[in-house]
């Protein structure tokens, strides 16, 4: 009897399933009614950076929605706005949403997402988040998954404080770590990850860092859309 009925119950997870996302996608769709409203409900003299803000809201339901190509010039306009006001979290999450889209260019918005994500000291889970990106987008024996990872690792220690928040993000981002030590070495247990570790260096900042550098410069290639160079040299430590 189990077993006739076992199908039956398999269907019923499958319909409420597709019934959850089809409700999900509603309220995304009800929301970007509501986000375009605002946005021409804004005032003639709003001010630049509020109009990107509303704008990047309505890129990422765009985005969520599947509409990367109608999401991408939306996002890209408020880059340029979030740089020049100095919001480097704003930047780095709508870099985040132009890489979520796939359309041309979009790993290029990754590694400037993660450079203005790793050079500024904004919100650690969006900083891991596109780190995390980099993982799902390099080779299963590319070194450049491990670096991405341990810089995730890094992050998660240094910025976050005691509490829950950090417990989380801690456990995801070895999570994260252990993943790519698989796929890269097959690595399966604690002895073979800490020489898998110390082989590869992810146990020293200031070695792995420099290797996120070049993988930012691979992923970018030339296209900045941004004067680094200026941006470096405004750096506290400069």
């Amino acid at each position: 009897m189990v077993d006739y009925l076992e199908p039956n119950r398999l269907e019923d997870t499958a319909a409420d399933s597709v019934a959850t996302n089809l409700g999900e996608l509603a309220e995304v769709e009800g929301n970007l009614a509501q986000l375009r409203q605002q946005f021409s409900a804004l005032p003639q003299d709003a001010s630049d950076f509020d109009r990107s803000e509303l704008t990047l809201e309505i890129a990422r339901s765009l985005q969520i929605l599947s509409k990367g190509s109608e999401a991408w010039p939306l996002a890209r306009q408020t880059v340029e706005v979030f740089i020049g006001a100095e919001a480097w979290e704003q930047a780095a999450d709508a870099y985040n949403i132009l890489y979520q889209t796939s359309e041309p260019g979009f790993l290029s918005a990754l590694g400037q997402g993660v450079w203005l994500g790793v050079t500024y000291p904004i919100d650690p889970e969006l900083t891991i988040e596109l780190l995390s990106h980099v993982v799902d987008d390099t080779p299963d024996d590319s070194d450049g998954g491990a670096v991405a990872a341990a810089t995730a690792s890094f992050i998660a220690d240094v910025r976050t404080e005691e509490g829950s928040e950090r417990e989380r993000m801690v456990f995801f981002t070895q999570q994260l770590l252990g993943k790519v030590a698989r796929r890269h070495s097959d690595v399966e247990n604690e002895q073979q990850f800490k020489y898998w570790i110390e082989k590869l260096e992810l146990d020293q900042p200031d070695k792995f860092l420099v290797r996120l550098r070049n993988i930012v410069d691979v992923l970018v290639q030339d296209d900045w859309w941004f004067d680094r160079e200026t941006l470096q040299s405004q750096l506290p430590e400069h």
